[in-house]
């Protein structure tokens, strides 16, 4: 469409054909690497350069608008990831990962500038660029990633607290480094970072718990709503902490990672509803910034990428997480994991832009490099990354903890219990009044094999089983605590100190 034509509906229905064909085909996509091994970024990011102007032929050149909607689809990203995170994974690795997305940062920041200035040619300026730009880890890719690979939950622990957290400072050490003028002193970046991340945490701590709180006392009319409202209010979070001059990015990750563990009403639906959007949210933004790029002009910048690349995977990212993990007890296996696991993705790609939209001198090649680096690197750190924690015995065996999901009955007073039985919980083999559950509270189905029947006190229960359970709301925390304490402990726990009664 030409500038300047006014939108018609015709052009309109042409605009939703496109759009819907492409996110079909990436859909689709999602399949064809689960079968390949092929990260489903490198796809979204094909299907953008097909399209564009080495492709059919779409000419699409506006950083501007690139930016602004990456960081929505980042926004969204961060608050699924939140969302997903189990605060009791997350939390003893909070100081390790705290500490790998400041110091972790600070050290692969100057490493991989020092080797864009002295290796590639760059001057300072760009070297810090993209020094700060690939220093951040793609909560995308890394959460992407998590899904299919087993890790013990220390490790993932870390590496989605560190995504979640250090795109915060790496945005603010950017858009510093693009600003037109001498660079600010270092102590005045550090201030800077330590003041906009406090501002971030603490109104996403006030956001989450608010809206935790009115969600879980507020009765809405329609269960599609509480999906919605979750979202909202993470973005209500980004939204005040941009504007309070505080990390936007800090604030929705904390704001959604403490609704996510508030047992909320519609927690199923709420969870699938923010799952779908984080995916049409890295569709849209990888497309797009395939679309950005203009593959005939990466030529020249193919080599410097690699370079900056090979120092950045080989001794950026090793050397930060050996400083960072030094005050900690890591396993040197575990360790060289998390040197390898630094996965980038589409956000360095969309902190490229920065420059761009800045008018830096040089900032086409600071995007192409990124670009060629992320595209590369992701070809060889995401596919091997499965491998690599095999050979380094760190794949974790399939919990034996049980998933537990509720959904509220508001006319009952009551919540319907969703429970799936893992291969290796002791409920294996327990009948179903050894579960000595709570007055109020009683299995009333199970799913076998897909089979359903109604359980008699005799009916024992298997590996593989899904129970639904209805308890009343006085004593749903009771039921919960006794069916989690008898799938770690069997029928005898509780007596055996081995769980609540």
């Amino acid at each position: 469409m030409r500038k300047g034509r006014p939108l018609t509906v015709h052009h309109l229905n042409e605009l939703l054909l496109i759009c819907s064909l492409v996110l079909l085909f990436a859909v689709v996509a999602v399949r064809i690497s689960s079968h390949s091994g092929l990260p489903t970024l490198l796809i979204y990011l094909g299907i953008g350069v097909a399209i564009g102007t080495d492709g059919i032929g779409v000419t699409f050149n506006d950083a501007e608008l690139t930016q602004v909607l990456g960081y929505a689809a980042l926004v969204i990203i961060l608050a699924e990831g939140g969302l997903g995170t189990k605060w009791g994974e997350i939390k003893p690795a909070l100081p390790a990962a705290a500490v790998l997305s400041t110091v972790g940062v600070a050290v692969s920041v100057g490493l991989t500038a020092t080797a864009g200035h002295y290796v590639v040619g760059l001057d300072w300026r760009q070297a810090l660029i993209i020094g700060a730009v690939v220093s951040s880890t793609d909560a995308a890719a890394v959460f992407s990633v998590l899904r299919t690979v087993p890790l013990p939950k220390r490790l993932t622990g870390v590496l989605e607290a560190e995504s979640g957290f250090n795109d915060a400072p790496v945005v603010i050490l950017v858009v510093a480094f693009s600003s037109h003028g001498d660079l600010e002193p270092w102590y005045t970046l550090i201030g800077t970072i330590a003041l906009e991340l406090a501002i971030g945490a603490v109104i996403g701590l006030a956001i989450g718990w608010l809206g935790a709180y009115g969600l879980r006392h507020v009765a809405l009319p329609a269960s599609g709503l509480y999906p919605i409202a979750v979202i909202a209010i993470a973005v209500t979070a980004y939204a005040g902490g941009a504007l309070a001059h505080g990390s936007g990015f800090l604030a929705v990750y904390l704001a959604a990672l403490l609704m996510g563990n508030a047992r909320l009403p519609h927690w199923p639906a709420t969870r699938g509803f923010a799952e779908g959007l984080g995916w049409l949210a890295q569709i849209g933004m990888f497309v797009l910034l395939g679309l950005l790029v203009t593959p005939h002009e990466l030529g020249d910048d193919v080599l410097p990428a690699l370079a900056v690349g090979l120092v950045l995977t080989v001794v950026a990212r090793p050397v930060s997480v050996l400083v960072s993990t030094a005050p900690f007890r890591l396993h040197w296996r575990e360790k060289a994991l998390l040197s390898w696991a630094g996965l980038r993705g589409a956000v360095p790609i969309v902190l490229a832009t920065i420059p761009v939209v800045r008018d830096v001198p040089g900032s086409s090649r600071i995007f192409n490099i990124v670009f060629v680096l992320v595209i590369v690197y992701t070809l060889v750190q995401g596919p091997t990354l499965p491998w690599l924690a095999t050979r380094l015995r760190l794949e974790e065996p399939e919990p034996a903890d049980l998933g537990i999901e509720s959904a509220p009955l508001e006319r009952l007073r009551g919540h319907l219990l969703s429970v799936s039985i893992p291969q290796a919980s002791k409920m294996h083999g327990v009948e179903v009044g050894e579960l000595r559950l709570p007055t109020g509270a009683a299995v009333t189905l199970v799913v076998r094999g897909g089979t359903s029947f109604v359980p008699l006190p005799s009916t024992v229960l298997r590996r593989g089983d899904e129970l639904l359970v209805v308890a009343t709301d006085p004593v749903r925390d009771a039921a919960e605590r006794r069916l989690r304490a008898v799938g770690r402990g069997g029928k005898l726990a509780g007596w055996l100190g081995t769980g609540a009664g």
